[in-house]
């Protein structure tokens, strides 16, 4: 075996391949989009075997790419879209229905039903999550439930589940391997983040056979090989972690208190609380953050829901640019006090409100408002909620945060991130390398395979590429973000 490394990026719209040299550095690259699907309102659905193909594509591509074969990889890592969830036949691996995504809210009523009836506190306290369709175990018992047979099938333990992680690592495997990290475990809303392991009060509560589950691996471990005919020859399949996750551990959070915020669609902030889980009381989400050597370290985790679907709103909705590069120089003209809030609840807010009937609104109208000023305060928007997050997560009894690390397509932005260490008062730092999720799989794989002895190694590779600095007076800075809390209040009137 040679010293490269492979990491799958399995995303939402688009699957990756990346291979990475002994350095960590990636030196070959394949992307294949695929297509979601929209039967009735409030449904998202993939087709698995779409996944399986885009996956299967671009592995091959990037290792032609980078003029390796399947004898030079060490190991392969998989990060993927947490919560998508799959079902699919024990022996030939057939799926019985497409993959309900993450997004999908097909079981919000049952959701509903099980909050009335009292069961969130304990689920909650076991889970670390709130009872909502985002997370795997409603949907799961949904197929159970409504596609012909499949429940009986699974009282059979003639079926198999798993989320995206889990249904690649059986198709690699040819069919040998049915497994999954703690990562993904932990977005399941089935598995207790205490014990480690499946819980069988709400494996009960939800009517799920555990005959279906995966077993649950530590995030750097010998999950399996690949099938020799699908790379040309046995790889080893040596890393896992959910996106949000591996992304942590590409920013090397490895310390309590270390922060990493996400920023594409929406946002994704994980703050490492270290060997103890943290209960939020604003309403963020405890986590596992990692599990090395059967050593778990918790995270809190909080979503916003609109990030950079802001600034597609204001050029495709509004019309107000042409194109998002466009941002960064309109915001420099206008500066951060112009008095307008936009606040983006265009489909309710996120943590830590958890407000689905608020909706988006523009405050602070004048004559003199223009493009730049709505723009502007768009970008703002981003910055404020992530000090939404921030606080609640400091409030919450997470360590006080020395600097935040970002990436993402909106960090490209050099006003966003300035404002965002000016909004915030705390350092945040632009990583040289932003591919962060297929990097963490890819530093896990390496640790397994013994390329890093250790995470303070792995730390050590990291490279800010640029740290911003706070620039803005404290009393500004409180003044600004009142008027944010101003606007929110307005918005869930």
């Amino acid at each position: 075996m040679g010293h490269y490394l492979l990491a799958i990026d399995q995303g939402t719209t688009s699957t990756r391949a990346i291979v990475f040299d002994e350095h960590t550095q990636p030196i070959a690259a394949a992307q294949q989009e695929f297509p979601q699907y929209f039967p009735y309102d409030g449904w998202v659905e993939h087709d698995g075997e779409e996944i399986w193909e885009s996956t299967l594509a671009v592995c091959r591509e990037a290792l032609r790419r980078a003029g390796l074969e399947a004898k030079d990889i060490s190991g392969i890592g998989i990060t993927n879209q947490r919560e998508t969830t799959l079902l699919w036949d024990a022996e030939t691996g057939e799926l019985l229905h497409r993959a309900i995504v993450w997004q999908d809210r097909r079981t919000a009523a049952f959701c509903t039903e099980l909050r009335d009836a009292g069961h969130e506190p304990m689920v909650t306290e076991r889970t670390g999550l709130l009872i909502d369709p985002y997370f795997s175990g409603t949907k799961l018992r949904w197929l159970l439930d409504n596609v012909e047979g499949a429940r009986d099938r699974a009282a059979l333990g003639q079926l198999r589940f798993g989320t995206v992680d889990s249904f690649l690592l059986w198709r690699l495997t040819g069919g040998k391997e049915h497994r999954t990290d703690a990562t993904n475990a932990s977005r399941t809303l089935l598995f207790n983040i205490h014990t480690q392991d499946w819980d069988d009060r709400i494996l009960d509560l939800l009517d799920i056979p555990r005959s279906v589950l995966p077993e649950i691996m530590d995030c750097a471990a010998d999950f399996g090989s690949s099938d020799p005919g699908l790379l040309g020859g046995p790889v080893p399949i040596v890393a896992i972690a959910g996106d949000q996750q591996a992304a942590l551990i590409g920013q090397v959070c490895f310390s309590p208190g270390m922060v990493k915020s996400t920023y594409g669609t929406g946002c994704f902030m994980i703050m490492n609380t270290g060997e103890a889980p943290v209960s939020s009381r604003h309403r963020l989400l405890t986590t596992v953050g990692y599990r090395l050597a059967g050593k778990t370290t918790y995270a809190l985790e909080g979503s916003i829901f609109v990030a950079g679907a802001a600034i597609q709103w204001l050029r495709d909705g509004l019309k107000l640019i042409q194109h998002a590069g466009e941002t960064e120089a309109l915001a420099e003209r206008t500066g951060n006090q112009c008095g307008v809030y936009l606040v983006p609840a265009f489909t309710g807010l996120g943590a830590p409100y958890w407000d689905p009937s608020a909706r988006g609104a523009i405050f602070g109208l004048t004559r003199d408002t223009g493009i730049a000023e709505i723009v502007t305060a768009g970008l703002q928007s981003v910055c404020f909620q992530t000090r939404d997050l921030l606080d609640a997560m400091t409030h919450d009894g997470g360590q006080s945060t020395a600097a935040l690390r970002v990436d993402g397509g909106m960090v490209v932005n050099n006003w966003v991130v300035q404002s965002l260490a000016s909004i915030l008062g705390v350092p945040v730092d632009r990583p040289r390398i932003t591919e962060t999720t297929a990097l963490g799989v890819a530093y896990l794989a390496g640790l397994h395979t013994g390329l890093f002895s250790s995470l303070d190694e792995i730390s050590k590779r990291w490279s800010c590429e640029r740290t911003f600095e706070p620039g803005m007076a404290e009393d500004q800075r409180d003044r600004l973000y009142q008027g944010w809390l101003d606007a929110i209040r307005r918005v869930r009137e």
